[in-house]
This record gives structure tokens, sequence and C-alpha cells, in this order.
């Protein structure tokens, strides 16, 4: 690259493998060491140890279930919680800090026995997560264009199930794409309960591109609020490019290392 990009470093930034899907990981690892990334997210534990070879970590490391289909039904507890454990186990190990689990689609249960059943299945688990010294952040993910039917598709949702779980390895994953698709007002819900979030996600509204001019939020305010919440953890980009990925990925990591 040309003229290279000095890093402030105030944000940890990562970004998910499944946005390029056409490139080779090691292409990935390659392009992430050069523009300053610190980390590749939703790998398999194969693929963390390969982007370990780069200095890289997995900020986030699915743990259980599938978006559709997870915490929110009794009967997927038991899986659930051996998926969980194992993907605990691994992150211990390797040193990664996040797992991730989803509630599971609503299928005409409400969202208060949902909420009731994903605490349930959450506390069979997050003692475990606890000794280990990992934290298991269930996704907030929109209803309205991506995920039809997605139980924890509002933040208020998943904050109430942070408070009754009550344990600092238990929190959510904040995507701001898909919360600005639901509620919007996101600098005021991060900063009221930034206690709650254990990870973010980006992505531009709308269509989930690039996080630029092209969209409707302002990503450097929103990387300001979040720092001065005191968060040290990693933000995720989540967009999948229409332009080069890899001018795409740099512009990304420039607009958000405020």
């Amino acid at each position: 690259m040309q003229n290279r990009y000095e890093p402030k470093n105030n944000v940890n930034q990562s970004f998910c493998r499944w946005c390029y899907r056409d490139l080779s990981l090691k292409t990935l690892a390659e392009a992430a060491v050069e523009i300053g990334y610190k980390s590749i997210e939703l790998l398999t534990p194969e693929e963390c140890l390969f982007v370990k070879q780069y200095g890289l970590d997995c900020a986030a490391l699915v743990g259980a279930g599938t978006i559709e289909d997870c915490l929110n039904r009794v009967e997927n507890h038991d899986r659930c919680e051996s998926d969980l454990r194992k993907a605990i186990d691994f992150a211990a190990a390797e040193g990664l800090p996040n797992v991730l689990c989803f509630s599971g689609n609503r299928k005409g249960m409400d969202d208060e026995e949902g909420l009731k059943n994903c605490e349930k299945g959450i506390k069979r688990v997050v003692g475990y997560a606890e000794e280990k010294g990992v934290t298991i952040c269930l996704e907030l993910l929109n209803s309205r264009v991506d995920h039809a039917d997605y139980m924890a598709d509002h933040s208020d949702w998943g904050f109430q199930l942070v408070r009754q779980i009550g344990s600092d390895r238990f929190k959510v994953l904040y995507d701001i794409y898909h919360m600005q698709i639901m509620e919007g007002d996101v600098i005021r819900a991060i900063r009221e309960n930034h206690e709650c979030i254990g990870h973010y996600h980006t992505g531009g509204v709308p269509g989930r591109h690039e996080i630029d001019d092209t969209q409707e939020l302002n990503y450097p305010a929103i990387m300001k609020a979040i720092l001065a919440t005191g968060y040290r953890g990693y933000v995720g980009q989540e967009f999948v490019p229409v332009r080069d990925p890899r001018e795409s990925l740099a512009q990304g990591f420039q607009i958000c290392d405020v």
C-alpha cells in the first residue's frame, strides 16, 4: 500500500472472515497485519491457530447453536452447554476473549418465555466461563432485513438478559448495523448500557456494505462514544465490501481509528 497509514490504535480492531469468502485466509491474514488489524474473527479452531502464526487474535469464536435454533428453547440446552464448554476450553487455551451464542428464532414463542429460557441455558455454563476467564456473548441481530423472526432483535431484551444473569462473563454482542435497523439511537444505548456489552460489530446502513459516506451512520462519533465508556475490547468490522476488499478493509480501519 502506498503512503502507509500510521494507526492511532485507540480502538482494537478486528474483522469477520465470512465477509471475504473469495479471499484465502492467508491473504486476509497478510492484509490484516499490513493494515493494522489485531484479529480476524468468526473462525474455526483450526483457522484460529493458522492466523496466530501472523500474530493475530480471534476476537470472537462461534460457541453454540445456529442463529435460528439456540438458547431460547430448553430442548437445545444440553447441546448448547456442551458446545459452549468446548469453545470455552479452546478459547481459554489460546487466550481468546469471547465465544458467541444466539437466542434463536421466536417460532411463536413470546419474548418473556424466551428470556427465561435463555437465562436458564446461560446459567448452566456461565460459571464455567468465569472459571476459564472467557466471556460468552449473545449476539443482537435485526429481524426486519436479515434474520426474520430472530428473538434477540432489540437491545433492551439483551441488556435485560445480561442483568438477570449478573456475571461479568456474560454480555451481549452489540451489532451497530443490526441495532441501527431495529431502533437507532445507537450512541445513547451504548452510553447507558455499556457494562452489558462485551463486543461490537460494524456495518454500513443500509446494505451492510462499506462504513464510509455511502451510508447513514457516523462511525467516528460512535467509536469515540465507545472509547469514552472505557471499553478496551475489540470492535469487529462486519461489512460486505462492494469495492476492492483490501482497500475497503483499510478504509474501514482508518474510519474507526479515532
